[in-house]
């Protein structure tokens, strides 16, 4: 799937379009990203700020996305775990970006070349209109090159 259709298909994903989350750009390389997560009375918490789990909900795909399909059709790329850690409170517009660079695409292909799988942390912070962190994200995927088929005797 291009990122161009993929962003309209995340934006009408039940879990982002209920919640808020607007994903804002896909490049078309897969490289980069960025999610936006405005203030609603939809995903208020009891006090008024951003609902913890829309702002773990925001960052959850991309990183995975963004590797496979930076790595290709040749890898198994998924979620293994993920943590965050609420900074202050969210009382206005977040958002997130993401960004794969080639190097870290090259040492995830160089760690996983003999088949053997990597366990890759990946960090991301969600910030408020100032530029302040209000929650910091890690996700941890398990890549793996696939087995290549054996040719029949």
């Amino acid at each position: 799937m291009n990122a161009r259709l993929l962003r309209h298909v995340l934006n009408l994903w039940p879990p982002f379009l209920f919640s808020g989350v607007h994903v804002r750009a896909i490049d078309a390389d897969y490289r980069h990203a960025s999610v936006e997560l405005r203030l609603r009375p939809w995903n208020r918490n009891y006090v008024g700020t951003h609902f913890g789990g829309s702002l773990f909900a925001m960052t959850d795909p991309f990183w995975m996305l963004l590797a496979m399909n930076a790595l290709g059709r040749d890898y198994i790329v998924w979620d293994k775990a993920g943590e965050i850690e609420f900074v202050k409170p969210g009382r206005s517009h977040v958002q997130a970006r993401f960004d794969l660079d080639q190097a870290t695409v090259q040492a995830l292909r160089d760690a996983t070349a003999g088949g053997d799988k990597l366990l890759h942390w990946f960090d991301t912070d969600v910030v408020d209109d100032t530029g302040d962190v209000v929650a910091r994200v890690r996700k941890q995927l398990y890549i793996r090159r696939k087995k290549r088929a054996r040719p029949a005797a």
